[in-house]
């Protein structure tokens, strides 16, 4: 892969990043229709171009757009899949997942991409009800999680909206075990 363009207000490929960009590429078919959100510098949709041809990616950031677009990746600035129309057959999002007090919340891009919510479970509900208009039939969904939010509580939620959900890759960092998980609709309950 060639060197990206970075900016200090986008946050930068961590270990997180690379695990789902791992699981992605283990994941991905030539004829996949993908879409990523919140894609951030386009770490991972640049390195799939490759694989599929049909790529975009949302990020809500203005900054993370631009840099998205300097490392070759069709990215457009919206809030999750607002205005997105069609359907994809691979779903790809790191999602903001740090628990955060109100108290502790900074008016700042960067912060914006690690700030969850109180149990760091907010911004996952908003995806996990809005996934169902995009996920084509047989379609299927990678999203980070981690420990700190709480596994059992991220199933939970896409399971009730109809939905179910394999591990498919985990790493232990510092103070946390990260998780990628793999979603696909329960077609028994179609």
């Amino acid at each position: 892969m060639t060197e990206l363009f970075y900016h200090e207000q986008v946050y930068r490929p961590e270990e997180d990043t690379f695990l789902l960009s791992e699981a992605v590429m283990h994941e991905i078919k030539s004829t996949d229709r993908v879409i990523e959100i919140g894609t951030g510098s386009g770490f991972i949709s640049s390195g799939i171009r490759e694989r599929s041809e049909q790529v975009i990616a949302t990020d809500i950031n203005p900054y993370a757009c631009t840099t998205a677009k300097k490392n070759g990746v069709e990215v457009v600035r919206t809030d999750l899949f607002s205005g997105i129309c069609g359907t994809f057959d691979l779903v790809i999002f790191n999602p903001p997942y740090l628990p955060t007090k109100a108290e502790e919340r900074i008016d700042d891009w960067l912060e914006y991409a690690l700030d969850g919510g109180e149990d760091g479970r907010t911004t996952i509900q908003k995806f996990a009800e809005q996934l169902g208009s995009v996920l084509s039939k047989t379609g299927r969904c990678l999203i980070l999680i981690s420990s700190l939010t709480g596994t059992d509580e991220v199933r939970k939620i896409f399971s009730d909206l109809g939905f179910l959900s394999f591990i498919v890759a985990e790493k232990k960092v510092e103070d946390e075990r990260l998780y990628v998980l793999r979603v696909i609709r329960d077609l028994c309950r179609l």
